[in-house]
């Protein structure tokens, strides 16, 4: 059984058609879940948009076969090509761990960093070892480094007589290297090694943040946390739908795979993020959780009913689409900072040497929100974003731009929310 179908897209559809928006979602699925092969819509227009689109590339030398396409409304398909194939798609891999996180915790969970010592502080000194217990957060930057050695300069440690030891799911600024990640800590924690790219950081950070200065005399070191601990101080991530919203704007690697990794792995993915859209697992192949290797494949309808999951699920929440992935005229920065897609369309991008992927949802008057996906296969990538970008324009101008896009665009209560560093930490042990 194939339930494509969201209460955000019906509720958007219905309010873009100008029609009620209250009602019960889930009548409204038990009407539209519909076994496979779908309510195929006869859509002359796609069929031209799309059959021109494809004659251009094949004029580039680009097989029509080897082109993924799937377009969407509701549960009516619209058109398909090689649309149940799964094929190379690059980041949109991002999707099935986004899903799947969503899946696994709520939107507003946060990872704890633990942070304990094996000895008392005395006269400024931390007599023993700091350990660093990392619960996963995979946004760990600068700031949050340097916000953690402030709190503890404000439990009077200016000095630490042992070592630094990392254990558990730590990452810093992107290292996926315990080691490493430790390494950039021990640093952040004292402002008198600080290199020049530290330093320009800071000046960034809230005036009211300072420069810590506790100096580690042993080493950094990796493995088990000793039995015996004092738990110094917690300090929480930033909000799940937050660390998404990040991962999918920056489309950053290491972030999704430290995320699926928390997760039990490749397979909890497939697994979770399959059953959450109501799609074969074979439509979705993958060996890590980034999307990075051509053996991440995803066809084109899987990718549209991860979106679709993702949006049935975070309705309930007033949680849109947008809370999670970048927005066109919204989100400028990221992967969409020199693409022309049309406005208000929120999707998600992958590349790969041999491998450009689109998939999101288009708003259009005359057919609501269509949920597309189109997976190119071809080496100039900058072409292929060139022609996609067309593509979107063309079927929103045949399908009608003036529409009322705000049903795709982020919450106002999430922009509004702020999570700074000292709001996040907790200091657990008194003054020493």
């Amino acid at each position: 059984m194939l339930d494509l179908i969201s209460a955000g897209l019906v509720s958007g559809w219905l309010k873009l058609a100008g029609l009620p928006t209250s009602f019960d979602p889930s009548e409204i699925f038990a009407q539209t879940t519909i076994q496979s092969p779908f309510w195929q819509a006869s859509d002359r227009t796609a069929e031209k948009v799309v059959s021109d689109y494809l004659k251009l590339l094949s004029s580039k030398g680009l097989k029509p076969t080897e082109q993924g396409i799937w377009l969407q409304s509701g549960s009516h398909l619209l058109l398909s090509n090689q649309g149940t194939t799964p094929v190379p798609a690059a980041s949109i891999t991002k999707v099935a761990t986004s899903l799947a996180a969503l899946q696994t915790w709520s939107a507003d969970h946060q990872f704890e960093t633990l942070i304990s010592s094996t000895g008392a502080i005395e006269n400024g000194t931390l007599q023993g070892d700091l350990i660093v217990q990392g619960g996963g957060d995979p946004l760990f930057l600068w700031e949050d480094a340097i916000a953690v050695g402030n709190a503890l300069r404000q439990l009077g440690i200016t000095r630490i007589s042992g070592n630094l030891i990392v254990t558990g799911s730590f990452m810093m600024s992107f290292r996926d290297d315990a080691v490493k990640s430790g390494e950039l800590l021990k640093k952040a924690f004292n402002s008198k090694t600080w290199d020049e790219d530290i330093r320009d950081e800071f000046g960034e950070m809230p005036k009211e943040m300072i420069r810590p200065a506790i100096e580690i005399k042993g080493k950094v070191q990796t493995g088990s946390a000793p039995p015996k601990q004092i738990l110094l101080m917690k300090y929480r991530s930033l909000p799940l739908v937050h660390l998404i919203k990040y991962l999918n704007v920056h489309s950053q690697n290491e972030m999704s795979q430290l995320l699926a990794n928390n997760l039990g792995g490749v397979n909890a993915v497939i697994q979770k993020a399959s059953t959450a859209a109501n799609i074969s697992p074979d439509e979705v192949r993958l060996i890590n959780g980034s999307g990075l290797g051509m053996e991440n494949q995803v066809s084109p309808h899987a990718a549209c009913a991860m979106f679709a999951a993702i949006d049935r699920i975070m309705h309930p929440l007033n949680l849109s689409i947008a809370d999670f992935f970048p927005a066109s005229s919204i989100d400028r920065e990221g992967t969409l900072e020199d693409r022309s897609m049309p406005a208000r369309s929120v999707v998600k991008t992958g590349t790969l040497n041999q491998v450009s992927a689109l998939a999101g949802v288009l708003p259009t008057r005359d057919r609501g929100l269509v949920c597309f996906a189109i997976i190119n296969r071809g080496t100039d990538i900058l072409e292929l974003r060139h022609q996609q970008d067309v593509l979107l324009q063309a079927l929103q101008k045949e399908w009608g731009a003036d529409v009322d896009a705000s049903v795709v665009q982020p919450s106002e209560w999430l922009k509004q929310t702020r999570f700074t560093p000292e709001q996040r930490l907790e200091i657990i042990a008194n003054r020493g």
